[in-house]
């Protein structure tokens, strides 16, 4: 790498807290970093919603893979003047997921099971005992099919329900340019990067992701990956960056 890394654009929201490996980062190593996402979700409203022709409350189940969908599922409850029953049943893809949705229900009253291992396939054998529900899984519109391989497998009776979207944040070219390091977390925010720079130039700048469909993204849109997690031995993004930032800073 030619070009010292002084700017660093992560395209996530700021950590919320100052104890952040982020900000360690950046002190000890003197660099500019910025938190700017390149993508946000927002919820569908009643009247989109409807064109998809669900009712919510055909439904005697729901699959939660994340707290966003939760956030939208119950959004859309509200604006539908919708109520739970307390015979609902909840499979949630974490224990994490699970207990957040004490925001919306009284949680020790309700049937909630969750997956141990934070995949699909850990909710198998709830998923096989509960195989006669009516089960509806929000999704974005942007979800990869591996969702709902589990509930295909186990012949579930499930509808698939867009309920929020990834829309792109607009983050002007120039902005983009100013930086000597881009930070991505998901596909989405390859796309947006595009849709922000349609005549981006990598160059000497260096880029760096986390995950391995982002490394994909990357790749397949032509770019040179400099920085990578998680690999062996750096199982974090800040680990990975901490290490790439080392060596070009040596290398001056």
């Amino acid at each position: 790498m030619a070009l010292k890394v002084k700017k660093v654009l992560i395209s996530q929201p700021a950590p919320t807290t100052e104890k952040s490996p982020y900000y360690d980062i950046a002190e000890k190593y003197h660099m500019q970093l910025d938190f700017r996402p390149f993508i946000r979700v927002e919820g569908l409203d009643a009247k989109e919603f409807r064109q998809q022709r669900i009712n919510i409350q055909d439904y005697t189940a729901v699959v939660f893979t994340a707290k966003t969908a939760i956030d939208h599922f119950f959004a859309l409850c509200e604006e539908f003047r919708i109520t739970m029953p307390e015979t609902m049943k909840y499979f949630c893809i974490s224990e994490a997921v699970a207990l957040y949705l004490q925001k919306y229900i009284v949680y020790r009253k309700r049937k909630i099971f969750f997956s141990t291992t934070g995949k699909m396939d850990g909710l198998s054998t709830a998923l096989a005992k509960h195989n006669k529900e009516k089960f509806i899984v929000p999704v974005s519109d942007v979800h990869t099919e591996d969702l709902t391989a589990v509930l295909d497998e186990k012949k579930i009776n499930y509808t698939k329900a867009i309920m929020y979207r990834t829309v792109s944040n607009n983050i002007t070219e120039e902005e983009i340019l100013s930086y000597d390091m881009l930070v991505f977390f998901s596909p989405s925010g390859i796309v947006s990067l595009f849709k922000n720079a349609p005549h981006f130039k990598q160059d000497e700048r260096a880029i760096g992701c986390f995950g391995a469909s982002t490394a994909k993204a990357v790749r397949d849109a032509g770019l040179r990956l400099d920085c990578e997690a998680p690999l062996p031995g750096v199982p974090s993004m800040t680990a990975a960056l901490e290490s790439f930032i080392k060596e070009n800073h040596k290398a001056k």
